[in-house]
């Protein structure tokens, strides 16, 4: 019989993220035995700073990695949007889940209906701020760190006005009825491969039992979404975002550039087929950032 460990982070929505990967690899092979390996990292332990001051979203798979590495798990599985740009090449990327709903979304304290304005809407990523900005000029932000549900129960208790979180995450955990608006990807585009799965494994291992868990038109979106993001050198301190859509054999991109030195954005789009993903990523970057014309 063979075993299978599953490297993931403690929080709920990481474990019942992990389950997911778990539950579709049971469902192919019954009599295998699926666990999970949960453990604490960096990025969850330091939370009165922000990511770009602490190092960044790596600090979310180190341990991950490192288990990996030493052969305590088999895979990890991440938030896609939490995976660094670059992955090191003994611990590629090899399966993709299904996309679950990419858009950023505004949850109110229970029992409100209206934004007051009085306090500030926790808010801890720059790409959000500055889109939520151009929606909500009258606004003020602050960082808030944590977990989903740690966030909300500091939503409930007053110290914030609104919290812009993901979708996905909300509806993974059953806390769907939380969502107060949904945000179209046009007006803000979501982080790179926000809503995807990713999973991690060793280099050279045999991987194909995930086949039927993985998603080619979400292979396709982290192609060109984060080529996109890489190209623009976009990290957590990086208000990079993108977005892609597949329809069929054709893509369709949406991206953010900010340009640091003046604190202005620009947005855009293009399309192409999906055997240039990645190509596409690097071509939007670059007409955003006025390298190259469309």
């Amino acid at each position: 019989m063979k075993t299978v460990w599953i490297g993931s982070r403690e929080s709920h929505l990481a474990v019942v993220q992990s389950e997911m990967v778990r539950d579709a690899i049971k469902g192919a092979h019954p009599d295998w035995e699926v666990s999970i390996l949960t453990m604490k990292t960096t990025g969850d332990m330091i939370l009165d700073r922000t990511l770009d001051q602490i190092g960044g979203k790596g600090l979310f798979v180190k341990e991950l990695d490192r288990a990996l590495l030493e052969k305590h798990s088999d895979l990890s599985v991440h938030s896609l949007k939490d995976v660094p740009m670059e992955v090191p090449e003994a611990l590629p990327l090899v399966a993709f889940s299904e996309r679950e709903d990419p858009r950023d979304v505004l949850v109110l304290p229970k029992g409100k209906d209206t934004l007051d304005f009085a306090k500030p809407i926790g808010c801890s990523s720059l790409r959000r701020t500055l889109q939520m900005k151009a929606l909500y000029p009258q606004a003020t932000f602050q960082s808030v760190r944590g977990n989903v549900l740690t966030r909300l129960s500091k939503l409930d208790s007053g110290a914030y006005s609104a919290l812009i979180l993901a979708a996905a995450g909300l509806k993974r955990l059953g806390l769907e009825e939380r969502v107060s608006r949904y945000f179209d990807p046009e007006e803000m585009i979501p982080a790179a491969g926000q809503g995807i799965l990713a999973v991690q494994g060793r280099l050279g291992e045999d991987y194909s039992y995930l086949d039927g868990f993985a998603s080619r038109e979400s292979k396709w979106a982290a192609q060109a979404e984060r080529a996109f993001v890489r190209y623009l050198n976009g990290g957590c301190s990086s208000p990079v975002a993108a977005h892609a859509v597949v329809s069929g054999e054709k893509i369709r991109l949406l991206g953010l550039y900010y340009e640091e030195a003046t604190g202005t954005y620009r947005k855009g789009s293009m399309d192409g087929s999906v055997e240039e993903a990645a190509q596409l990523g690097i071509r939007l970057a670059r007409y955003l950032k006025g390298e190259a014309e469309a």
